[in-house]
């Protein structure tokens, strides 16, 4: 069981790792008006949901359904297991999704704009629908409640 608990954490903290490399970027892009700056920025979050948030959020997956088989835990009865399920199944399948098609889209637009040395109008459309934006201000919005369940177990 020990086993499970340190690879579960040790998925928590790369999954925690790439939701700090990949948000904060992505805010800080949104906050300059530097378009070198803005790419920088956007190259940084992109690099960092590949390679740290998305396969620290599937590790944490998987580690922690190892983890409550191996000390027996039903994941289907237990309601704050089932709660926190459903928050990252939500994570997994849309917010994170969203925000990365949205990043790589305002990604390639900063990296055109940038090429052409001003920024575009497409570039500023995209930046104004701010769907990397809102998406990864829900991540951070759920981790505290994904927090929360398992130490109070509320139901």
């Amino acid at each position: 069981m020990s086993f499970w608990r340190l690879l579960h954490i040790l998925s928590l903290c790369l999954m925690m790792a790439g939701v700090g490399g990949t948000l904060v970027p992505i805010w800080r892009a949104w906050a300059t008006e530097a378009i070198e700056r803005r790419v920088m920025l956007l190259d940084e979050a992109h690099r960092n949901e590949t390679i740290m948030l998305l396969p620290g959020t599937i590790a944490m997956m998987f580690s922690g359904y190892a983890w409550a088989t191996a000390t027996g835990v039903n994941v289907i009865v237990t309601w704050w297991l089932v709660a926190l399920q459903v928050l990252t199944m939500v994570d997994l399948f849309i917010f994170l999704p969203l925000m990365g098609v949205g990043l790589r889209r305002v990604r390639y637009l900063a990296l055109a704009a940038a090429k052409e040395g001003t920024v575009t109008d497409e570039l500023r459309d995209a930046m104004s629908d701010n769907v990397p934006l809102v998406f990864s201000t829900l991540i951070a919005l759920t981790i505290p409640l994904m927090v929360w369940l398992p130490i109070f177990k509320p139901f």
